[in-house]
């Protein structure tokens, strides 16, 4: 019988993708290789923000960030990440990013065993690459990581979403939201672009009358450059809600979407975020594929008025947004009484 590739492999070096509603969406597959190598040491490469998110994680024991912009920008930095890479002496590498550029780090890297998606003229690259063929690209993001796994012949774990607070963390997020009503988080950004954003107005009508309908704090999220779309709606609601937008890390803001009953969001990072933590969500799709992205797991409701333009997964509508101005704050309120009896609320 001819020994299986992975036989001694005990170093195992993960690339994440560069979103964080990608990252999240890789955990299914992230379980699986925990699940084929159990004593292997796994560490996540990730930019600053992905990196975040797994510090810690149950899947990797360890995460580097990968600095593109600073410490390891261009030809040099590349070549610096790798030869840190090397020292470390991996066994094999999984790249859940699919550019040439990772393929480039872990042959650099020296690590013997390369599996990816034969993507972006890559292929040449690595040891077990991958056919993304018409089939993956139809598949949601969740099941597109699970089946390179599968095809690269590593296989395992329970193939749902997961992300994790620590105790403190979530002490904290308890304290930062010291009230005892039910908590509501309104989350109104997309860091991908303004296509895939509701409009800001009906976001407070909807945050309004959940307020008043549930007798509920409402929290607003957001990142970085999102803190005017937050203001607006602050503004809407007066004194009625916590505006956290742009004023939390990626892992307070996972222990704030954690204390929430429910969430209501355009397709985003935080939304990966409220599914993988078992959120009841209403999430708002416009620009982008629900069947692709949408949020995995129990108690989850879709928002989509059918355009002819849409989904065309552009970052600014070049027309007139009929994608997202054609969903009223009715549409979403009927989502959340859908929602209501089978999430508890």
């Amino acid at each position: 019988m001819a020994m299986s590739p992975f036989e001694n492999v005990s170093r195992i070096l993960i690339r994440s993708t560069n979103w964080i509603g990608d990252a999240v969406m890789t955990t299914p597959a992230m379980g699986a290789i925990r699940a084929a190598f159990p004593d292997a040491f796994i560490t996540l490469a990730a930019p600053p923000s992905v990196a975040e998110l797994f510090s810690p994680h149950p899947y990797c024991d360890r995460v580097l960030v990968f600095e593109k912009k600073r410490l390891h920008r261009g030809i040099q930095g590349l070549r610096r990440f790798a030869r840190q890479l090397h020292d470390e002496r991996f066994d094999l590498a999984v790249l859940f990013q699919n550019a040439f550029e990772a393929a480039v780090l872990a042959f650099l890297a020296g690590i013997p065993l390369r599996v990816g998606y034969r993507t972006d003229g890559r292929g040449f690259l690595l040891t077990r690459g991958v056919k993304a063929g018409g089939r993956e690209k139809l598949l949601h993001h969740t099941d597109y990581y699970l089946s390179l796994m599968e095809r690269a012949g590593i296989r395992g774990g329970s193939g749902r979403l997961r992300l994790e607070c620590t105790e403190a963390e979530k002490a904290c997020a308890r304290r930062l939201l010291a009230d005892s009503r039910l908590w509501i988080g309104i989350n109104p950004g997309a860091a991908y672009g303004s296509a895939k954003r509701w409009l800001p107005e009906r976001f407070a009508e909807v945050a309004s009358a959940l307020a008043w309908r549930f007798e509920a704090g409402i929290v607003i999220t957001g990142g970085p450059g999102e803190e005017d779309i937050a203001r607006e709606i602050e503004s809407a609601l007066g004194s009625r809600c916590l505006n956290l937008a742009g004023r939390t890390t990626v892992r307070q803001l996972m222990a704030v979407i954690e204390q929430c009953r429910l969430f209501v969001t355009n397709d985003s990072g935080p939304m990966h975020i409220a599914a993988a933590l078992g959120v009841p969500i209403v999430a708002l799709f416009g620009s982008t594929d629900p069947t692709t992205t949408s949020p995995r797991g129990e108690n989850i409701r879709i928002v989509r008025k059918p355009v002819p333009c849409a989904p065309c997964l552009k970052r600014v509508c070049p027309t007139d947004h009929a994608c997202m101005e054609s969903i009223t704050a009715y549409d979403v309120l009927d989502a959340v009484e859908s929602l209501r009896l089978d999430a508890g609320l």
